[in-house]
């Protein structure tokens, strides 16, 4: 006798694209699409595979909201045995309507089942509806799913998900396989290619041994290394295999100072672009600057193309062989100079390495781990705001304009870089020391060292009758900016 699958079952208003979901899943048409309300009477039930693991996939109709289908009470009731039978809920909403009082009322409803919640956001595949995920937060969700069920954006992440939230009841038995001649066997779907290394941008300005900690981490000559600025001409890259992981490492051009960079023709230009479009393809970058110069204007222009392209950032002083003193305070002389130049800068760690000697240089690699894994990670929602509540007891927001401003809560809503968006009681900004205030308190409290962290403050909106939640009029929009 074949197996019980474990139960997924997707619920949400009627028209948010359970339907769409349901097909992408299982690999086929089997639900009704259409953009009318209440397409899906039936509560369909399918057979979903998955890395080796199997679930049973239930599509039901729209358990909420008014409804002039005279069936629609059979539904409801279809689906609400659906739901008792259930072992997982997908909770799916539109982002391109976003937040809605009925989301309000589901999420009540299904939090009393005690059943594990999924929360997905469907149709974030254009800037409007991206803008609107953050609303969400306000349900208590964690984390957010945001795919497009049309376009197949964030469905392997989410069938990830499910299988690792159905643990062993979904890889018991023999997934997949059904008696012969059973048409309803579940189809495997593919998963799709993930990113499996770090890719990191070794930059700095010409002949500031680029090359030369490229091959010291690489461990041979693998890049032509000279005292004469401008022997690497292309972006060079190689791979490298360190504790079990996977690197990419580019070797760039060395960038000059914009008017150099026009003299010194076509080729340089090309070669300074391609630098500019590794440290955007770049997890983390090592900039390099020449101890014996110290940090100089330069250093700092190229720091701030990292900078603004929210890549981590290790700040490698090379050549420290040559500079080594005596004076116990000449480090900190060295790196308060530095930090001097590059304020922006201040998150991102210091390393006193010599490429040729190799002194130090193993702390290159370990550092830039460490960092690239800081700008993947996410803070749960309680705990970020359990401290910014500590925070601003004791420091309360500031704004501008100087009015009154309180925090209704925060969310960290991205990662690569951490982006965090505060909910206010009115639309407004943060003053900027107040914004750094923060970013510094919680690179301080969660350990983000050596990325920037990007924030964003939004009016909490408010329902008002209708069923809908408000959003902020132009001219409320217009006064954010």
């Amino acid at each position: 006798m074949p197996r019980t699958l474990p139960s997924v079952v997707l619920i949400g208003r009627p028209n948010v694209g359970k339907s769409t979901l349901f097909n992408k899943m299982i690999g086929s048409r089997r639900a009704i699409v259409a953009p009318i309300a209440g397409t899906t009477r039936d509560s369909l039930a399918y057979p979903v595979t998955w890395r080796g693991a199997s679930f049973q996939l239930s599509d039901t109709g729209g358990l909420y909201g008014a409804s002039e289908d005279p069936l629609h009470h059979l539904v409801v009731q279809q689906g609400q045995r659906a739901i008792k039978g259930a072992d997982l809920l997908v909770f799916l909403t539109d982002g391109q309507e976003g937040l809605a009082s009925g989301d309000e009322t589901i999420a009540r409803e299904i939090r009393e089942t005690g059943l594990p919640i999924l929360f997905v956001v469907n149709k974030t595949d254009d800037k409007r509806a991206q803008k609107a995920v953050p609303e969400f937060y306000q349900l208590g969700f964690e984390p957010i799913y945001e795919i497009s069920a049309e376009h197949g954006n964030g469905i392997g992440d989410l069938l990830d998900a499910i299988v690792e939230r159905l643990g062993r009841k979904a890889r018991t038995g023999d997934p997949g396989r059904a008696e012969k001649g059973d048409e309803t066997a579940a189809p495997e779907v593919k998963a799709p290619a993930e990113p499996d290394e770090t890719t990191i941008a070794i930059i700095g300005r010409p002949n500031v041994g680029k090359s030369s900690l490229l091959n010291r981490l690489l461990k041979e000559e693998r890049v032509m290394v000279s005292d004469l600025p401008g022997t690497t001409r292309d972006a060079i890259d190689a791979t490298l295999t360190w504790h079990r992981r996977q690197f990419r490492i580019v070797d760039t051009a060395g960038m000059r100072r914009p008017g150099r960079v026009r003299s010194g023709g076509k080729v340089e230009l090309v070669s300074v672009a391609g630098s500019k479009k590794a440290i955007i393809d770049a997890d983390v970058v090592a900039l390099l600057i020449d101890s014996k110069e110290g940090a100089t204007d330069q250093d700092a222009a190229i720091g701030g193309e990292a900078d603004r392209a929210g890549r981590g950032v290790v700040i490698v002083a090379n050549k420290w062989d040559l500079v080594k003193s005596q004076d116990q305070d000449f480090v900190k002389r060295f790196d308060d100079a530095l930090r001097r130049k590059m304020r922006f800068l201040d998150y991102a760690p210091i390393l006193h390495i010599s490429a040729l000697t190799g002194e130090r240089a193993p702390k290159v690699l370990e550092t830039l781990d460490r960092v690239a894994a800081n700008r993947r990670k996410r803070v749960p929602t309680p705990a970020l705001n359990r401290f910014i509540e500590t925070i601003v007891a004791a420091n309360p927001p500031v704004s501008p304009e100087r009015r009154n401003v309180k925090i209704m809560y925060a969310a960290q809503i991205g990662v690569a870089p951490p982006t965090f968006v505060f909910f206010t009681n009115v639309a407004t900004t943060f003053h900027f020391s107040y914004e750094r205030f923060l970013v510094n308190k919680i690179r301080e409290q969660f350990g983000f060292e050596g990325t920037p962290i990007r924030v964003q403050v939004r009016r909490r909106k408010k329902s008002v009758p209708g069923g809908r939640t408000r959003r902020p009029s132009a001219s409320e929009d217009a006064s954010k900016e």
